[in-house]
C-alpha cells in the first residue's frame, strides 16, 4: 500500500528535557492510525517533527515523501491539523477564520466548508473568545476538514464537544478514510480510538512501546475470566495453572487473567462445580494501561 508517513530512528531531545527516542512507524493511505500516550510522553513533539515545526536530531521522517523540515510548504498544502492546544485570534468571529482560511488555501468552492459547519452547529457569528471551549473546538475541526486534505494530523480532536457531536466526529473520519484519505488520531479517549483505528502505536517515555492493530493487541492480551459460585471453595487449584492468574477472590467469585489456551482452565474450573462463567476480551483502555503498568518489556512490533 502507498505510504503516507515513513519514520525511522526518529529522534528529538531539547537540552536535559526528555523528547522522543528511535521512533519507528509507517502509516499507508486510507487508514486511522492511533498515537496513544498521557501528557509528556512525546505525542506533541511527534506531531511537530511530522509538520517541520521541530528538526530531528537524528533518524528521518519523510510525509508523502518530502522532508518536513525542508519542505513543509509542500506537505502543509496536503495536510489538515488540529492541534492538542488550539488557539484562534480572540476578537475574529469564526466566519473570519473560515474565510481566512480559504483564501490562504485558494478554495473558491466553500460547499463543503459550509457543510461542516451546519453538521457540526459551528457558531460562526460570534467573536471567539466569548466562546465555550466545545463551540471553538468545532470550527477548528472544520479548518482541519475543509479542504479534504490527504492527511489529517488531529490531537485529541472531540475535547468538550457533547456526546453528539463525538458521534458526528467518528462519522465524519468514517468519510474520509472511505475516500482514501488518511487520518493521524492522537487522543486520551480511548473508546474513540478502539472505534476508528485500524492500528495503534503507543508512546511512552519518548519511547514507542508497541505498534500493532487493535484486533491482534486484543488477541495476544489476556482475557478476564470470572467464575461464580453458589458456596464456599477451594479455588487453590486455580493458582497451580501455567498462563493463569488469580487477580480477585471473594463474595462467591473468583477472576482470573487468562494468557494461553483456555481448556486448561476449563479442566480445572468443572472439578469446582461454578454456576456461572463469563469471558471478557481486552479493551484498549485494559491494554493501554497494561503498557504502563508493566513498562510493556515486550518487543515493539509493526503490522502493517
Amino acid at each position: 500500500m502507498t505510504s503516507v508517513v515513513d519514520v525511522a530512528g526518529l529522534t528529538r531531545s531539547f537540552g536535559s528535557r526528555r523528547g522522543v527516542i528511535d521512533l519507528d512507524f509507517r502509516i499507508t493511505a486510507g487508514e486511522v492510525f492511533g498515537f496513544l500516550g498521557p501528557n509528556g510522553a512525546g505525542k506533541s513533539t511527534t506531531i511537530r517533527l511530522l509538520l517541520g515545526l521541530y528538526r530531528a536530531d537524528a533518524g528521518t521522517v519523510r510525509v508523502f515523501g518530502h522532508d518536513p523540515w525542508r519542505e513543509s510548504v509542500r506537505i502543509h498544502e496536503r495536510v489538515g491539523y488540529l492541534p492538542g492546544e488550539f488557539a484562534l485570534y480572540p476578537r475574529l468571529t469564526g466566519r473570519r477564520h473560515l474565510e481566512a482560511a480559504a483564501r490562504v488555501r485558494g478554495l473558491s468552492d466553500l460547499s463543503y466548508r459550509d457543510e461542516l459547519a451546519d453538521r457540526f452547529g459551528a457558531e460562526l457569528d460570534t467573536p471567539v473568545h466569548t466562546l465555550s471551549k466545545g463551540n471553538r473546538q468545532k470550527i477548528g475541526l472544520v479548518l482541519a476538514f475543509m479542504h479534504r486534505p490527504e492527511l489529517l494530523i488531529l490531537d485529541e480532536p472531540t475535547s468538550g464537544l457533547d456526546p453528539l457531536l463525538q458521534q458526528e466526529f467518528l462519522g465524519l473520519v468514517r468519510e474520509t478514510v472511505a475516500e482514501g484519505r488518511t487520518v493521524f488520531l492522537s487522543s486520551h479517549e480511548l473508546d474513540e480510538v478502539q472505534r476508528l483505528v485500524d492500528r495503534v502505536a503507543i508512546i511512552k517515555d519518548g519511547r514507542l512501546v508497541v505498534t500493532d492493530t487493535v484486533e491482534h493487541l486484543r488477541a495476544s492480551a489476556p482475557r478476564t475470566v470470572e467464575l461464580r459460585f453458589d458456596r464456599d471453595v477451594d479455588t487453590g487449584p486455580l493458582d497451580d495453572l501455567d498462563q493463569v492468574e488469580v487477580v480477585a477472590r471473594g463474595h462467591g467469585a473468583v477472576t482470573l487473567a487468562v494468557a494461553g489456551r483456555i481448556a486448561p482452565l476449563l479442566r480445572v474450573a468443572a472439578g469446582l462445580d461454578p454456576v456461572d462463567m463469563t469471558v471478557r476480551g481486552a479493551d484498549l483502555d485494559e491494554l493501554f494501561l497494561n503498557f504502563y503498568r508493566t513498562g510493556a518489556g515486550r518487543e515493539v512490533t509493526d503490522v502493517h
